[in-house]
């Protein structure tokens, strides 16, 4: 039967103490309502409906084509919230699922079993889902007849002292007939003194027309927290974290105390790869196998190759090839590319620049808008001076060129294939091929490949 999702994500969440809307804020790098939209997909073959009240073009604007989006200008409550729904879902699906944009934790597992229960049973056109649980964490109780069956839910504002001792929560989820739910809405009452229609008073409508309710209870309580606070957000993002964590160690990735490792939900990692404490993966990032990253590594929206080691470094918006060893004290900043087999010491920076295969680069060193040949060596030190205030301006380095300790390449300049410059050279006029430049500013002297290479310090004694 056609299967169709209503989310509903009108509210305010004053709670959350924002001015984003509170199904925006992020769990694992994504909106917490991004992960209903998600389940909504795995379960249906049509966009879902998310109802939207307050900020909804700041909603409809992180969520974009994959849902359709309905405003409810008055939030007169979650009877009324669905209700929206009805010009986009009347006579376009069989069965309705009614889910929230703050439960980012509830599985497509869950909602399947709930599905196909609803799906199985006869004369049943609700089917809800509940949870066990010792905190009841604001739920209504759920009542049920000497048959054990579902009655109705009592909220807990209005529960006498012996439905506040039921167990049983309802979680406000719901699987309905779409004919059914479409013909009763209109019949839930008005309920006082917040004058609002609540959709758990649809479960009473059934019952007492002798429907019976089915209930199915959720097999992890953690799935059906609800998020309203900060303190609730937290909560679901370390629930989240353990997830991801042991989806990737069950993958065949190692964690160095998984508890200090925080990945991303985009995040994708080969096997064999081994994630060390304090590492944090973010955004689009995928790591390759038999990698090593961290300790103390933050990677965000990089893509890296295979048996790369990241240590104590931090890479941004980054390409990095296979066999590329970096750190400690590394910083890759947007539009870095190292080719494979590059080495990157400690405390240097590459910011929208290309390193050939088998460059090195020296600590303390800074690439910036350069272009560096295969196998080039950047000594300790060297700096690209780019910006002349102005504009960023391009560096380029040939392959095999050696670049000494505390070289300045003052660009717009070009170092030949296989040139040199000596330790503490300021580059300011372009090196051809072959040639050896040092100096204050530097001078070409002669070509490399006539004598051995002489450096600045030895060309000032000889004077």
């Amino acid at each position: 039967m056609n299967v169709a999702l209503i989310i509903l994500a009108a509210g305010k969440g004053t709670r959350m103490k924002s001015a984003l809307p509170k199904v925006l804020h992020p769990i694992a790098g994504k909106p917490m309502i991004a992960y209903s939209v998600d389940r909504a997909w795995e379960l249906s073959n049509r966009p879902p409906v998310v109802i939207v009240g307050y900020d909804a073009a700041q909603i409809a604007a992180a969520i974009g084509e994959r849902a359709q989006f309905v405003t409810q200008a008055e939030q007169l409550g979650t009877g009324h919230a669905v209700r929206q729904a009805y010009d986009a879902l009347a006579g376009r699906a069989q069965i309705i699922i009614v889910t929230y944009g703050d439960m980012p934790l509830l599985t497509v597992e869950t909602l399947q079993r709930l599905l196909d229960a609803h799906r199985a049973a006869t004369d049943t056109p609700v089917t809800m889902l509940t949870v066990v649980a010792d905190d009841p964490r604001g739920f209504g109780r759920v009542l049920r007849d000497e048959r054990g069956d579902v009655t109705a839910i009592v909220e807990a504002a209005v529960a006498t002292p012996e439905q506040l001792a039921i167990r049983e929560l309802n979680v406000g989820v719901y699987c309905f007939d779409a004919d059914w739910l479409w013909a009763h809405l209109p019949q839930i009452p008005l309920s006082q003194p917040k004058g609002e229609y609540y959709l758990t008073d649809i479960v009473e409508l059934a019952a007492a027309e002798g429907h019976r309710v089915q209930a199915i209870a959720t097999r992890d309580s953690n799935e059906t927290l609800g998020i309203n606070t900060r303190v609730h957000l937290a909560q679901a993002e370390a629930i989240m974290q353990q997830r991801i964590n042991r989806k990737w160690m069950l993958a065949g990735v190692t964690m160095i105390n998984p508890e200090n490792v925080y990945i991303e939900a985009e995040v994708e990692i080969g096997r064999d790869s081994v994630i060390y404490p304090n590492s944090y993966l973010q955004g689009q990032t995928t790591i390759g196998e038999h990698c090593h990253i961290g300790p103390d590594t933050l990677i965000r929206d990089c893509q890296i190759g295979n048996r790369c080691e990241l240590t104590m470094s931090v890479l941004e918006q980054a390409i990095v090839e296979d066999d590329v060893d970096m750190g400690p004290f590394g910083h890759l900043r947007k539009g870095a590319h190292l080719a494979a087999g590059v080495h990157m010491g400690n405390f240097g920076e590459v910011k929208n620049s290309f390193l050939g295969p088998g460059v090195k680069m020296g600590h303390f060193s800074y690439m910036g808008d350069a272009q560096v040949g295969a196998d080039a060596n950047i000594g300790a030190g060297t700096i690209t001076c780019n910006y002349d205030g102005l504009h960023k301006n391009k560096t380029e380095i040939g392959a095999g060129a050696f670049i000494g300790s505390d070289t300045m390449l003052v660009a717009p300049v070009k170092i030949g294939k296989r040139a040199k410059t000596g330790a503490g050279s300021v580059v300011t006029h372009d090196v051809p091929d072959d040639t050896l430049a040092y100096g204050v500013p530097a001078r070409p002297a002669r070509s490399v490949a006539e004598s051995p290479p002489e450096t600045a310090a030895e060309h000032r004694s000889a004077q």
